[in-house]
Order: structure tokens, then sequence, then C-alpha cells
């Protein structure tokens, strides 16, 4: 919501705020206003997370590609080294044991950085889902606050109660995040 969108609200808040009648619509539009912020403020924040879980993600998948193309680089070495004939044996056969023991710990740390990119990318998925559920919130909820504000206008309450029902199901959107797992 604009800083304009709101002071005019305000406007009509305190117009109606005159008429004893309209003043419940007056305060609900209050209180709608302050839940409009709160959703727009924790969208915001879980979409944020979104991202910065994704820059997690992929530089576990860029290590994970990088570890690879050593360990490729490595098996390469090792199998030039098995077929071409070397002066030093000794040497040789440490260098190949070397990289038989990089070999063994590489393979275990692919299956580790596997699974803690999915990890991350699974954390992002939900992520997005709670910050979609925050968008739709903080959508209907200002549904609700414009609907309501048509009250002051019209003096019908009967925006007011349809209002009132756009802001139920902002909050019962707000409300379903904590039933993600």
């Amino acid at each position: 919501m604009e800083a304009n969108e709101a002071q005019e609200l305000h406007e009509h808040a305190e117009h109606g705020a005159h008429d004893p009648s309209m003043r419940p619509v007056a305060f609900s539009m209050s209180v709608l206003a302050v839940l409009v912020a709160v959703m727009t403020v924790l969208g915001h924040r879980t979409h944020t997370e979104a991202l910065l879980l994704q820059n997690k993600a992929t530089d576990m998948w860029n290590e994970y590609q990088a570890q690879k193309i050593r360990s490729t680089d490595t098996g390469l070495a090792a199998d030039m080294m098995s077929v071409l004939t070397v002066a030093d044996k000794d040497k040789a056969a440490t260098k190949q044991k070397g990289y038989a023991d990089h070999q063994a710990k590489w393979s275990e740390d692919f299956a580790k950085d596997q699974e803690k990119a999915r990890e991350f990318e699974t954390k992002v998925e939900e992520a997005e889902v709670r910050g979609n559920r925050f968008d739709l919130s903080e959508t209907l909820l200002e549904i609700g606050l414009v609907i309501t504000s048509v009250t002051l206008l019209t003096r019908s309450r009967i925006y007011w109660f349809l209002g009132l029902i756009f802001a139920a199901g902002g909050i019962l959107s707000a409300l379903s995040v904590a039933l993600l797992k």
C-alpha cells in the first residue's frame, strides 16, 4: 500500500469517525491496515529467505561439480600413470596410492554434497510456498481494506461485511503458513 493511499484511507476514516455508526468501520480499517503491513513484511522476508537458500543450494552444487571435475582429472592422471612407463616406480606407486585415497574420500563427499544441495532445494521450495501464502494474505487483506473503506463513502454496511469476509480469508491464508511443514 502506497503512502498516499494510506493517507486517503486515514482521511476517510477520520471523516467517518464523526458518525458514531461508522466508528467500528473506521476501527476495522485501521486493524486491516496494520495486518496488511505485517503480511507485506512477512512475505518479503520469506521470499528473501528463499533467495538466500537458493544461493546456498547453488553453492553446494558448484562445490559438488568442482569435486567431480577434480575426481575425473585425478582418475585420468592415475590411468595415465598405469599405462606409461615410469622411471621411479616407488614414487609412481606412492602417487597412485594418494590418488586412490583421494578418490575414496571424494566418493563419500559426493553423496554428502548432493544431499546437502537437495536439502537446500527443498527448503527453497518450502520458503516459496510460505511466501506465496503471505502474498495471498496480503492481497486479500488489501482487498478487504479497500472494500471496507467503501462503507465510509456509501454508508452501506454491506461493504463492511464483504470487506471483513475478504480480510478473514487473508487471515486464514496467513495462519495456514503454520500448518505447512
